[in-house]
């Protein structure tokens, strides 16, 4: 159970400090063994407060807009590696400012941006998303490489050799896939720009790679990465992204029930959280969050329907229901289990429903409350 668990207001995201160095130090030995830069994806996991742990292990962060490039600026202190599928005119240059690395979504947005370099005075490395039109993803929304795709691309748009002044290629088909889809991934690239890759400096293999869950291969994963550098010596940085892999199972949501409500023999527990709204993954993926001390429903226990605090018809658990040792009451805490990763970065104020609290359990087991929501930072997101 969580430490200090009464001392928690409810709803509130907790992290807890030491299983984030847990999942830090396993990335730092990928780093090391095969000798790659990992860095944090912010898409994935933006718990900014923790990022000077993030850094002191991991070679940086990875952006997708202005606002995640300049905080890894200012609270990681270093440059990003950035990436837009779209970078509009009124915050390109400010992007750049903040980054040591630009990768582009196409050739034009290439074209057009690629004669800022001199008149901003900075040496950024320039990249491009390729499209290797596979991935093992099975949820459309989450694979990039399906038919249509707006992002990266593909091999027919592209000549013999890079445009001048491309440094790098980026391709990111993967979501909480192991190192042998990984390894089924790179033939395909390779099959298809092989001959590109060996006119780069820097190689990125972008998210998704699950490397902190405990069934991944992470001595196949080292292996991989060193073939994979043998076969292009020309390359001077192979760099990997994940962030679901830095945040995963680091944390929780912590809820109350408010209320049960019988419809229609179904109990269903009334939350002070939302899935819309706080674990809009649940419903998007969908996927069903691991509750502690609740399993699958069973016969012969209390079986509840969790219920989300919006008015969202569909905002419930409709993966499944969950069974509990004893009946629940009102005021009963309900624990969702690993909700630090995307869960966070995704949440909003629909509805105008509390927002959890958020708090970090540290390395000496204590919780501190880091903040909190109110009235003013959901009218001040409106107009």
């Amino acid at each position: 159970m969580i430490p200090e668990i009464d001392k928690i207001p409810s709803p509130c995201f907790v992290m807890d400090e030491r299983r984030l160095k847990f999942n830090l130090e396993i990335l730092d030995l990928v780093q090391k063994e095969a000798n790659v830069k990992i860095i944090c994806a912010l898409k994935g996991f933006a718990f900014w407060h923790s990022f000077p742990m993030v850094a002191h292990y991991l070679a940086g962060g990875t952006a997708s807009s202005l606002n995640e490039a300049r905080l890894i600026a200012e609270e990681m202190g270093v440059e990003a590696h950035s990436y837009c599928p779209v970078y509009l005119d009124s915050e390109y240059d400010d992007i750049f400012l903040y980054s040591s690395h630009i990768t582009f979504n196409s050739l034009t947005q290439w074209f057009k941006f690629s004669n800022r370099e001199k008149a901003l005075n900075k040496n950024v490395s320039y990249g491009l998303r390729i499209n290797p039109e596979y991935s093992e993803v099975e949820t459309d929304l989450y694979n990039p490489a399906i038919p249509g795709s707006r992002l990266g691309i593909s091999i027919d748009k592209f000549e013999d050799k890079l445009p001048e002044g491309i440094e790098g290629l980026h391709f990111h088909t993967l979501c909480e896939n192991d190192s042998y889809v990984l390894e089924r991934t790179l033939a395909e690239v390779e099959k298809k720009f092989g001959h590109l890759i060996k006119q780069c400096k820097w190689f990125n293999m972008g998210g998704g790679h699950h490397i902190t869950r405990d069934d991944y291969d992470v001595e196949h994963l080292v292996k991989l990465l060193k073939d994979f550098k043998s076969r292009y010596p020309n390359l001077e940085e192979v760099i990997l992204e994940p962030g679901e892999a830095v945040g995963w199972q680091t944390g929780y949501l912590v809820s109350t029930v408010q209320d049960i409500v019988d419809a229609r023999g179904i109990n269903v527990a009334m939350l002070d959280v939302s899935f819309a709204c706080h674990m809009p993954d649940c419903l998007e993926m969908p996927y069903k969050p691991n509750v502690l001390g609740a399993t699958d429903a069973v016969d012969g226990k209390p079986k509840y329907r969790l219920g989300g605090s919006s008015c969202l018809a569909g905002d419930f658990m409709g993966m499944g229901d969950y069974s509990f040792e004893e009946p629940l009451e009102p005021g009963d805490k309900i624990i969702f289990d690993d909700m630090i990763h995307y869960t966070m970065v995704k949440t909003t104020f629909f509805n105008g429903v509390k927002h959890p609290h958020i708090g970090i359990i540290g390395q000496n087991g204590e919780l501190n409350l880091l903040k909190s929501f109110g009235y003013e930072d959901y009218k001040n997101k409106l107009s």
